[in-house]
């Protein structure tokens, strides 16, 4: 690769990014954003095209086929397996694509070094380890760049991806994709007219469990037709194993964030956003069952408590993931089945039994509870349905006016992307100046999972530390294989 490409030095020292901290706003956009005409077809690539499992959302596939809408040039997965059912995928979608055209990549930094001047949008969906560099290395190019969640995997990157998408004005997207839903506006809008008074906590939980117990698993042959080092990329190097590709990566400390890291950035998405919350004082594991110092633990509780903001008190802010269960049918759980085995319950909010008994209203098996001085608002998974409780007292308030934008008709999260790349105008939703500080918040969630129940982890946002546990800011900035440094 590259030293043109990968070696160039920019602003990130501790005071740089403290400065990009001290003054970036939730709400704020990019300043300038690309300006193309509406009928000319952007470049293409989508760089990690394979998803977690078939059973649970393909992130690579709805990436694919966005790509597909304007002029895919390159696909990139180190697993040739998936490169090949990604062309199948688009010869159905596309018909009249001439498949041979397509790139093929394992690495995308030789991809960057070989066609970068022919790639104008860039879709990441790769494990969260490779987000930053892969990230990086084209917004420097000034390529614009749609990143799954959550934005990286440590708030050092975060915070230099952020800086980085100002510094060359591109245009940018966390794929937290139902933030671009009516949903996330009918809520804040409710919440900000006043329908539950002043919220001072919330609960979010998803069904999910990312995690397990024990070591490092036994080193298994690599698959022909996967690229491990390629996979391993700027993590330290490991064996190849089964469960770290292309399933449960998510439930390794190395590869992944858990739970919070992934669903997080859809049911903690509409609380940051509503509550306007910014970075929070501090955060705190309540309950762990499993992990150990290899992986995540199978069942969290976590509370950020964040402080005042403007005319909103300070608010304590709660996550439940995993399910409740002895410990060895935990271990023994198949994450891949969405059916639990017996034994098994949902790790949900004590207040979710509370608000079904008392007002005959069944909460879905993932959501949000906003708890207000004036009334209860209850959403489904990714923010959908914010509905009052009880349901008079939603037929008796009158529905805000619809204060926020809404995303054109007919575009998604994927394609008002790349409306905004083509011809500017409002910034996507997500855009990382509101995507990083969302996906900051769930990483100090991570953090607290590491240091583990009881230990209270006190947060400065302006100098990006932990103040009161020192042994944690190891993991707020990584460190890098050779050939995967940041730059």
């Amino acid at each position: 690769m590259s030293q043109q490409v990968t070696r160039r030095k920019f602003l990130s020292s501790a005071a740089a990014v403290a400065g990009v901290a001290a003054g970036a706003k939730v709400f704020a956009a990019p300043a300038v954003l690309s300006e193309k005409s509406p009928n000319s077809k952007l470049g293409t690539v989508v760089i990690g095209v394979s998803g977690d499992t078939p059973e649970f959302r393909n992130q690579g596939q709805p990436a694919v086929a966005a790509a597909c809408t304007e002029r895919l040039i390159a696909l990139c997965d180190v697993d040739d397996r998936q490169i090949a059912d990604a062309k199948k995928f688009v010869g159905k979608l596309s018909p009249d694509t001439s498949l041979s055209s397509i790139g093929e990549f394992y690495d995308y930094r030789k991809m960057f070094d070989k066609i970068h001047k022919d790639i104008d949008a860039v879709f990441i969906a790769t494990p969260d380890h490779h987000h930053a560099v892969a990230s990086l290395i084209a917004m420097r190019l000034g390529k614009n760049v749609y990143c799954e969640k959550p934005m990286a995997h440590s708030i050092g990157e975060v915070r230099l991806m952020m800086e980085t998408a100002r510094k060359y004005k591109v245009v940018t997207q966390l794929g937290n994709h139902h933030h671009s839903s009516e949903s996330v506006r009918r809520l804040c809008e409710y919440i900000w007219a006043g329908a539950i008074g002043n919220v001072t906590e919330t609960h979010s939980w998803a069904r999910t469990g990312r995690g397990g117990i024990g070591g490092r698993l036994p080193k298994k042959p690599v698959p022909a037709s996967l690229h491990w080092d390629e996979w391993i990329g700027p993590a330290a190097y490991r064996d190849y194993h089964e469960e770290l590709h292309p399933n449960l990566w998510r439930s390794w400390w190395e590869f992944g964030d858990g739970s919070v890291g992934d669903w997080g950035c859809h049911n903690l998405d509409g609380v940051f956003m509503a509550l306007k919350l910014g970075a929070p004082a501090s955060v705190e594991a309540l309950e762990q069952i499993g992990g150990s110092r290899e992986r995540y633990p199978l069942t969290n509780v976590l509370r950020w408590t964040f402080p005042a903001r403007g005319d909103m008190p300070s608010v304590k802010v709660h996550w439940y993931d995993g399910f409740h269960a002895p410990l060895e049918i935990l271990a023994n759980l198949n994450q891949k089945s969405p059916v639990l085995p017996e034994g098994c319950e949902h790790n949900r909010p004590a207040i979710v039994d509370e608000i079904e008994k008392k007002y005959n209203r069944k909460l879905t098996d993932g959501g949000a509870i906003f708890v207000g001085d004036k009334g209860i608002l209850v959403t489904g998974n990714y923010c959908e349905s914010p509905r009052l409780v009880p349901e008079e007292k939603q037929k008796s308030f009158p529905p805000p006016a619809k204060t926020l934008p809404r995303v054109k008709k007919g575009l998604t999260h994927y394609t008002d992307f790349l409306r905004a790349c083509k011809v500017g105008g409002t910034p996507p939703s997500s855009h990382f100046d509101y995507g990083g500080p969302l996906s900051e918040m769930v990483l100090l969630g991570c953090l607290a999972e590491r240091a583990g129940v009881g230990k209270h982890v006190e947060w400065d946002a302006e100098k990006v530390e932990v103040t009161n546990l020192p042994e944690l800011n190891s993991l707020v900035r990584r460190e890098y294989r050779k050939g995967w440094e940041l730059g």
